[in-house]
């Protein structure tokens, strides 16, 4: 069970991850609501993302804070982190959601596209696991849940920055996993598809993607519903794994 664990989520303040954080606090977690509150493409920040999703959840009776630094610097990510050590004086998990999207054919994509998306998505997981290991060691356990995608696993027309990056989690995962089983903790990896703002700029109207639509009935929340598992006290086993 999740009960009283403390978990992180990055990205959190909308799509799949705020549904994360809002179900992991309905099992009874504690939960770091981290998003920087840029847009899709990682421009600008705001406060407001994160706390109207913990506004939420202390509203259902949940606790939780909110934490509106980077991922993508090992400095930022540690104080993800230790909001966590600050706020409920511990770490059980870790949710690496937090992404953005820089779509741009391969021929056509600058060395900028190519870093600023590496270094949420794979450097920021690298950063805010490797943050929350020593406390995962001391402790002797924790969970990873690391998140990748399809783009990842078999390609996607024009994403050659988020493709490479979204294999590298599910590379980095399975290592998480080999290196820090003696310690009982866990790193799994979740590829997930639903319709968010991620990919909400995908255009609908062509007779050739008609049958998009039907996308829109996969609610993040409804995939959100799997996260707590690969959490759970009971799911010691499950480690080193892809769903």
């Amino acid at each position: 069970m999740v009960k009283d664990k403390v978990v992180v989520v990055t990205g959190a303040g909308g799509g799949i991850g705020r549904d994360f954080a809002l179900l992991f606090a309905a099992h009874g977690a504690k939960v770091v609501v981290n998003d920087l509150g840029t847009s899709v493409a990682g421009e600008g920040a705001s406060a407001g993302p994160a706390q109207k999703v913990v506004d939420e959840i202390k509203a259902r009776g949940g606790q939780a804070v909110a934490s509106t630094d980077s991922v993508a610097e090992w400095d930022t990510a540690n104080r993800i982190v230790k909001s966590a050590i600050d706020a409920f004086g511990r770490i059980d998990c870790v949710v690496n959601n937090a992404g953005i999207l820089r779509d741009r054919f391969f021929f056509n994509m600058s060395v900028e596209e190519w870093k600023a998306v590496i270094d949420v998505h794979l450097n920021g997981s690298f950063y805010v696991s490797r943050a929350a290991a020593p406390y995962f060691k001391s402790q002797n356990s924790g969970c990873y849940v690391n998140m990748t995608s399809t783009s990842g696993l078999i390609g996607n027309l024009g994403q050659a920055n988020y493709s490479a990056a979204k294999l590298g989690i599910a590379g980095l995962s399975k290592s998480i996993a080999l290196d820090m089983a003696k310690y009982k903790v866990r790193s799994n990896c979740i590829a997930p598809f639903a319709w968010s703002r991620m990919i909400g700029s995908i255009p609908t109207e062509t007779p050739e993607l008609v049958e998009l639509d039907r996308f829109f009935l996969l609610a993040t929340a409804k995939l959100a519903q799997l996260e707590p598992q690969p959490a759970r006290s009971s799911a010691h086993r499950a480690s080193g794994q892809l769903a």
